[in-house]
């Protein structure tokens, strides 16, 4: 004879066992996108972090410091104190100048910020009394280098971090085998953009003798020019 009193105690374990099964699934599917999100966040973020920190490096290397000079292509925002009319998002062309309101054209390549925003300053006094000019490098676009002749590669090379002679030589892959390697020279502008100047370097006195000071850091816009043996007259 069955016992009705653990009849009902077992159908009423059955169900609450079902409804406990029940809730466990409404629970697991509400809560699987989650737990797929959540898993998956911290791979998207991770790889947001590494992007952002090789974004970061590469901005770092190109830091433009109160020493940077000025280039061709180069982007600068020049603000005027209270006269926005005179302030101006302007591109260096490739002559080395740049124009503004009032004063027109004006020498820019070769200088820092520093010195072309007091060279403004001194044409801007003819129109304003003491005009207070700021300008911002906003794009690095003159950080390049070119080499020219007996190498395997000849081209402009974008500079990201700081190069010497032999690294700008093994960019442009090595010399060729007529190269004057001895004879290298290095077509430099001056500090107040007028010129150039002229460097010698030997590979031979860089890498067998004590000639390391020739393996010079680079400057942007500077051309390194490898002769051919042909072309060398002078020993």
């Amino acid at each position: 004879m069955t016992n009705p009193v653990s009849n009902m105690k077992t159908a009423r374990g059955r169900r609450v066992g079902i409804l406990a099964l029940m809730a466990g699934l409404c629970v697991g599917q509400m809560m699987a996108p989650g737990m797929v999100r959540a898993q998956q966040a911290p791979v998207g973020t991770a790889a947001s972090a590494a992007e952002q920190a090789g974004e970061r490096v590469d901005k770092a290397s190109l830091i433009v410091t109160q020493d940077y000079w000025i280039g061709p292509e180069d982007v600068l925002d020049i603000t005027v104190w209270r006269n926005a009319d005179l302030s101006k998002e302007v591109t260096v062309r490739p002559d080395g100048r740049i124009s503004l309101p009032l004063i027109g054209d004006i020498s820019a390549v070769g200088k820092t910020a520093s010195q072309l925003s007091e060279d403004i300053s001194s044409r801007l006094k003819e129109y304003k009394e003491n005009p207070q000019v700021s300008i911002v490098v906003k794009e690095v676009n003159s950080y390049a280098i070119y080499v020219l002749g007996e190498v395997a590669k000849p081209a402009k090379y974008p500079l990201k971090t700081k190069t010497t002679l032999l690294q700008a030589i093994t960019l442009a892959g090595g010399f060729t085998p007529t190269a004057a390697r001895n004879k290298i020279v290095v077509f430099r502008f001056v500090k107040d953009g007028t010129g150039q100047i002229k460097i010698k370097a030997g590979y031979d006195d860089i890498v067998l003798r004590d000639g390391s000071k020739q393996n010079i850091e680079l400057k942007p816009g500077d051309q390194i020019v490898v002769p051919s043996e042909t072309m060398v007259i002078m020993p």
